[in-house]
């Protein structure tokens, strides 16, 4: 199989966006607050969206599950309160979660969760109980900066963040490492604050010592790990510098990355320099990047193309890449799989 664990429902009817734009604008006043019963999207209207974008271009390019979550920059936990996102996040869970419903061989729910800067995780506990127990999600996405560039929250292996950690080692579900929206004009969302977030995730879990007490956590650091590869070199010479064990065992039994690199030096430099055991195939689809390269005239985002090309992996590493190591990183997706016969 060719499993996609990084997808977002980008394509949602246009509903949604305007169910949340009223829910924004009722933030000056309260009494505008649209109802989440108010929001109608039929499954004709799901299922059109779908097939025409994401199912269409899987099966162009010859990818079999997608593990599916709500729109990253939707998520935007910086707006409102905590009301504000929980309701949000239930609309948008349960969007995701009819999808995988409708389109069962092809779709795997992941969750987002209700936070808000300032806010207890623990708040998220009960949405993320939710998505497991009823709606089989196999995975979850974090957000390390609610604020939404500001970074107004304490570092990842702060006590802060255990409440979500202890539901995570309880249900066997890995998280995402995935910032939203930026409201600081400093950082372009894309092309700079997820990247930021994807390396100061993992800089701040080598500062830490997280892994001793959740031995069996693991992050997935999207993006191929922003500038971690590429600079593999200073973060391994800064472990030595703190007296930290060496990267593979300080690490990398917790922290994995996806392909969500969007051209071939890239893909090969992540191949080269990242074990092929910490490697999941990933595009994130209709995503950041939805252009034709001039270079190649295919899609930025048609990463199959690239782990397909690389001269790095060998034809089991491959497959590692392509689909053992997900179902490894994502148990409750590789017992969803088994329990089909696949």
């Amino acid at each position: 199989m060719i499993i996609d664990v990084h997808g977002h429902y980008t394509t949602a009817p246009a509903a949604l966006g305007a169910w949340r734009d009223l829910q924004v604008a009722a933030l000056k006043d309260p009494s505008k607050k649209p109802d989440p019963k108010s929001l109608k999207i039929s499954d004709d209207e799901l299922r059109e969206s779908i097939e025409t974008n994401q199912l269409k271009l899987m099966k162009e390019r010859g990818s079999d599950l997608t593990v599916f979550s709500p729109r990253a920059s939707f998520m935007a936990h910086h707006i409102g309160d905590f009301e504000t996102s929980s309701t949000w996040a239930a609309i948008c869970n349960e969007l995701c979660y009819r999808v995988s419903q409708l389109f069962p061989d092809n779709f795997i729910g992941a969750a987002m969760l209700p936070q808000s800067p300032g806010v207890d995780p623990k708040t998220c506990v009960a949405e993320l109980e939710k998505c497991v127990k009823e709606y089989g999600f196999v995975g979850l996405n974090l957000n390390p900066d609610p604020s939404g560039g500001h970074w107004t929250s304490p570092p990842l292996t702060d006590r802060h963040w255990y409440p979500i950690y202890e539901k995570m080692v309880e249900y066997d579900l890995p998280a995402m490492i995935h910032v939203s929206t930026s409201c600081n004009s400093c950082f372009h969302t894309t092309g700079a604050h997820y990247l930021n977030a994807d390396t100061t995730a993992f800089m701040q879990c080598l500062q830490g010592d997280l892994f001793k007490d959740f031995p069996t956590l693991k992050f997935l650091i999207p993006h191929g790990g922003g500038a971690v590869p590429y600079h593999w070199g200073r973060f391994r010479g800064l472990a030595q510098e703190m007296k930290k064990p060496l990267l593979q065992d300080h690490l990398l039994n917790n922290i994995f990355f996806d392909t969500c690199v969007y051209h071939q030096p890239g893909i090969d430099l992540l191949t080269k320099v990242i074990p092929v055991d910490n490697i999941l195939f990933a595009s994130e689809m209709i995503g950041a990047v939805r252009g034709i390269d001039p270079e190649t005239g295919h899609y930025y985002d048609d990463t199959k193309r690239y782990v397909a090309a690389t001269p790095n992996l060998t034809e089991e590493q491959r497959f590692k890449v392509f689909e053992g190591n997900a179902r490894r990183v994502f148990p409750r997706m590789d017992a969803a799989l088994k329990a089909k016969g696949l």
